[in-house]
């Protein structure tokens, strides 16, 4: 049985994240380097495939955005950099801009938090409550009732916990720590590209 790391798609995306924290905690906070941000949330679109239908919507949007981040990060070192050129050009909410496409990944990172939040006090084996509360939390004030409609019959589709843990290559015991480890290094994380939206006056709810 293998058991490196690569074949621990929860480790890798807790260890990227415990990177990233450290950065974000910072005083006063680091310029958060853009190719690792993306890499790091590059690891997590593993775990949207893995969801099947109900997250079919938010695997293409998330992908398609974090590839985006990957590519602009190899002429953009820093996140704030992103966001000022942005700025400057005057296209933060033009769609497919990296600033853009910046508060889409966010979200991503925030719905995976509140999933695995819920994973970590939700007994059974029943993923439903748990990311039906991560999908209300934070993707269904964004979202039309066609979509949330499509999405909540997905959500009978849903892998159970220990279904969706096999394919991860953990049990409930070993993946207990990595959700843990993810719940708490996103949390700075987040606050951190909030921060960037917020602190420029762009607001985080658009």
């Amino acid at each position: 049985m293998g058991s490196s790391e690569a074949d621990k798609p929860l480790r890798r995306i807790a260890a990227s994240f415990e990177e990233l924290a450290a950065v974000a905690k910072q005083q006063p906070p680091g310029a958060m380097d853009a190719g690792a941000f993306a890499r790091a949330c590059s690891n997590v679109s593993v775990l949207f495939g893995c969801l099947g239908i109900a997250f079919k919507f938010a695997e293409k949007d998330y992908v398609s955005k974090v590839d985006d981040l990957l590519e602009a990060s190899k002429s953009i070192s820093t996140l704030p950099s992103m966001v000022e050129l942005d700025i400057q050009k005057d296209t933060v909410r033009v769609a497919g801009s990296h600033t853009r496409n910046l508060l889409r990944v966010k979200r991503g990172i925030d719905m995976v938090q509140v999933l695995f939040e819920q994973m970590l006090v939700t007994e059974g084996n029943s993923l439903r409550d748990a990311a039906s509360a991560a999908y209300a939390q934070v993707f269904a004030p964004h979202h039309g009732w066609a979509i949330r409609k499509a999405v909540a019959a997905g959500m009978y589709a849903l892998p159970s916990k220990s279904q969706l843990l096999k394919k991860l290559n953990e049990d409930e015991e070993s993946a207990k720590a990595q959700l843990q480890n993810f719940v708490r290094s996103a949390a700075p994380v987040i606050r951190y590209v909030e921060d960037l939206f917020t602190s420029r006056n762009l607001g985080i709810d658009w």
